[in-house]
């Protein structure tokens, strides 16, 4: 009896969502958070279920039918290479979107947001530590975070990021490659639950229009005007900055690659609906995965290693074009004229932070920290921001996802791992999908 829900076309549903979403919590107000809130929060919990287990078979999988370490590892530096490029060009958007639109001129006094804490930036050096778990299962079963003493939401020891899951993953398959024959039963005992974990994600992925509805009712009835007003000019500005990397930029590479944007952002438009109303890569990350070999036609062993990766430390809305727009609005704000030296600082801050502080909960704020401190600016002001983040995070969390699904095509081009077939066909579906006789047929 659910034929003609199926019959409709995956974004389609997504958007009615959205937009029922947003009638509701405007009729409901703040009452909308309490009758629709719980549907987002179970299909956010439902992404994050399937999440490590889809991303440890599909790394095992990936590594072990991949050509050995040689080619993992010219694959991994010519993945991060372009990560490296697009953060650069993000960049320069958020600077020359700043310095174009003004947004921190002739704002009147701001106060900082009560819920606002400064957050601890850890060093390089434990970051890269906190990659090898000290604990292999804790690794895989506390993807999270915990909270401390003083109420606050902080990383916890091995969790809290998936590149362990990705460290463990990769240590097994490499493993499995250099054992050979002896573990033949275990390599494709891995790609069989990794195609188990792929059909339990097509499962959970079609309950995105109703978790759509309850995110999208619980922000509107939470957010009044009044909280966006006093920031319009910078929500303005982001909001323009993303969609020039995600336009302009991003089609610019496409075309560089004698690829079709309109079919890369077809294939790509699930994981970034998803993205927008979760305002999370880690949420988002199994339909990126799925539109990234599904639907764009990334080779599936080199998709399941590279995603994931992106979806650590590939942050070019939160990492890159937020501490950078976010900067030059504060320097305006307080009056600051910033020199040659401080604007190739933020650049290069912007840049490297943004694989620094990966797999930290809350990169926007920690990327906008590590920022201005690099600069000598008040990082207090931070807490201006903080009332709007949660508006702001959806536009640079859909910019995060576009460039995590996007590196992939690049290199998976470059490297002809890329099926150009199904590349041109685009299909938008991330769903249920069987044969000929399933309710839902590849667009």
């Amino acid at each position: 009896m659910f034929d003609w829900w199926f019959r409709i076309k995956f974004w389609k549903r997504v958007v009615l969502g959205f937009v029922l979403g947003a009638l509701a919590g405007w009729a409901f107000g703040p009452n909308a958070e309490t009758w629709f809130g719980w549907l987002g929060d179970l299909y956010v919990t439902m992404i994050k279920m399937i999440a490590v287990p889809l991303v440890f078979f599909a790394v095992i999988s990936a590594v072990s039918a991949l050509s050995g370490q040689k080619s993992m590892a010219a694959l991994g530096g010519r993945t991060f290479l372009w990560f490296a490029i697009t953060a650069v060009l993000a960049v320069c958007v958020g600077l020359g979107v700043g310095l174009v639109m003004q947004p921190g001129a002739g704002v009147e006094a701001l106060t900082v947001d009560t819920d606002y804490k400064p957050r601890e930036v850890p060093s390089l050096l434990n970051v890269l530590l906190g990659i090898v778990p000290a604990n292999v299962f804790h690794a895989l079963t506390g993807i999270g975070t915990t909270t401390n003493a003083a109420g606050e939401t902080v990383l916890a020891a091995g969790k809290g990021s998936i590149l362990p899951v990705i460290f463990v993953a990769g240590l097994i398959g490499f493993a499995i490659v250099k054992l050979g024959e002896k573990v033949a039963e275990a390599r494709k005992l891995a790609s069989q639950f990794s195609d188990i974990w792929i059909q339990i994600t097509k499962y959970v992925l079609e309950f995105t229009p109703f978790g759509t509805f309850g995110l999208i009712a619980a922000l509107v009835g939470a957010y009044g005007f009044e909280k966006l007003l006093p920031l319009g000019n910078f929500v303005i500005a982001l909001y323009i900055a993303c969609a020039i990397q995600i336009v302009v930029v991003y089609t610019s590479l496409l075309l560089a690659h004698g690829l079709n944007p309109l079919k890369f952002f077809r294939g790509a438009a699930p994981a970034m609906q998803i993205a927008f109303v979760a305002s999370s890569s880690f949420a988002a990350l199994p339909a990126s995965l799925r539109s990234a070999t599904h639907n764009l036609g990334v080779n599936k062993d080199y998709a399941s290693f590279a995603v994931p990766l992106g979806a650590s430390i590939k942050m070019d809305g939160c990492g890159a074009i937020y501490p950078a727009l976010a900067a030059v609005f504060i320097s305006q704000y307080m009056g600051i004229d910033l020199s040659l030296n401080q604007y190739v600082i933020i650049a290069l801050a912007s840049v490297l932070g943004s694989f620094g502080t990966a797999g930290v909960p809350g990169t926007a704020v920690v990327m906008a920290t590590v920022v201005l401190s690099a600069a000598g600016l008040p990082l207090e002001t931070i807490g201006y921001l903080y009332a709007i983040d949660r508006v702001l995070d959806m536009m640079r969390t859909m910019t995060n996802v576009t460039g995590q699904v996007l590196v992939p095509v690049l290199v998976a081009k470059e490297t002809g791992m890329l099926d150009q077939g199904v590349f041109d066909a685009a299909s938008t579906n991330v769903g249920i999908e069987t044969d000929s006789h399933s309710v839902t047929s590849r667009e």
